[in-house]
C-alpha cells in the first residue's frame, strides 16, 4: 500500500500528460512540424536555466516570458516558410535554445546537475499541489480548445485562420509546456506529444480515434514505466521514453505484418472507423 501510496501520484501527472499532449500531438503532426514541442520546450529551458542563476522562485516567471516569446515566434513562421523550409527554422531555434541554455548553466556551480533537472524532470517527486496547479492549467487550456475546436481544426487542417488565432493557439500550448517541462522534463514532453500520436495514426485517420489510441498507449506505457523505474532505481523520464519508442516499433512492425498478408483487404468497417 505504502509503494501504491507513492507511486499513485507521478502516475496521475502521467495522465493529465497525456490527455492534453496527445491532443496537441495531433494538430502538430497534422501541420507537419514534428519538433515543435522540442524547440518550444528546449526555448522555455532558457527561462528555467535563468531562474537557476536569479533565484529559483523566479523559475515560472522566466518559463511564461520565454514561452510566450517562443510561441509568438513559432506564429510567425508560417511567414518564415516563405523564404526557407518550416521544419529548418525550427532546428535553428532548438540548437540555438539548447546552446543559450548551455551558456547560462556553464555560470551555475551545478550546472550539470541543473541541465540533467530540465531533460528529465522530477516526475517521480510531484506532489498533490503539483497535481493539482496542473490540473488547473490543463482544464483551463482545455476548455479554451474545446469552445473553439472548429476554429482550431480549421486552423490545423484547413489552414484557415490569421496570426491571432494561431498566436492564440501557440500561446495556449506555450503555457502548458510551461508545467509540462517543469515537472516531468523536455524528453518525456516530447515523447508525450508525438508518439502516442503517431501510433493513433499507424491505424485510424479520424483525430478522435488517434486521440483515443494515443491516450491508451500513454497510459499503459505510464505505469510500465513507474513501475519499473521504482523498482529498478533508475530514472523515470527516460524509461518511459524508451518504452513509449519502443512500443511504436512494435506498432509499427504489426502495421508492416499486416499490410503485407497476402490477398488481405480492409473491411467495410475498418474503412468507416478511418
Amino acid at each position: 500500500m505504502e509503494t501504491f501510496n507513492f507511486l499513485l501520484y507521478p502516475f496521475l501527472a502521467c495522465l493529465l500528460l497525456i490527455l492534453i499532449h496527445a491532443y496537441f500531438g495531433i494538430h502538430i503532426l497534422e501541420r507537419g512540424i514534428i519538433f515543435v514541442d522540442l524547440a518550444l520546450a528546449q526555448f522555455i529551458g532558457i527561462g528555467i536555466a535563468l531562474s537557476f542563476l536569479f533565484g529559483r522562485e523566479k523559475s515560472m516567471l522566466f518559463s511564461l516570458v520565454f514561452a510566450l516569446l517562443g510561441a509568438i515566434i513559432l506564429s510567425l513562421s508560417k511567414r518564415a516558410a516563405r523564404y526557407v523550409n518550416i521544419e529548418a527554422f525550427i532546428g535553428v531555434l532548438y540548437i540555438f535554445s539548447f546552446s543559450a541554455a548551455i551558456l547560462i548553466l556553464d555560470k551555475s556551480p551545478h550546472g550539470l546537475e541543473e541541465f540533467k533537472g530540465i531533460m528529465n524532470g522530477n516526475i517521480l517527486w510531484v506532489t498533490p499541489k503539483d497535481i493539482l496547479s496542473t490540473a488547473v492549467i490543463y482544464g483551463a487550456v482545455g476548455i479554451l480548445h474545446f469552445i473553439l475546436r472548429k476554429r482550431f481544426h480549421a486552423l490545423t487542417f484547413e489552414g484557415k485562420g490569421g496570426f491571432l488565432l494561431d498566436l492564440l493557439f501557440f500561446s495556449s500550448f506555450a503555457v502548458v509546456l510551461v508545467k509540462s517541462v517543469n515537472m516531468a522534463g523536455i524528453l518525456q514532453v516530447f515523447s508525450f506529444l508525438v508518439v502516442p500520436a503517431l501510433i493513433g495514426k499507424l491505424f485510424f485517420k479520424k483525430p478522435l480515434h488517434v486521440l483515443l489510441i494515443g491516450w491508451s498507449v500513454g497510459v499503459v506505457v505510464s505505469v510500465v514505466g513507474i513501475f519499473l523505474s521504482y523498482k529498478l532505481d533508475i530514472p523515470t523520464a527516460p524509461v518511459i521514453v524508451a518504452s513509449l519508442a519502443c512500443m511504436f516499433f512494435v506498432m509499427l512492425g504489426v502495421k508492416v505484418i499486416l499490410e503485407a498478408i497476402p490477398g488481405k483487404k480492409p473491411k467495410a468497417a475498418d474503412i468507416k472507423l478511418q
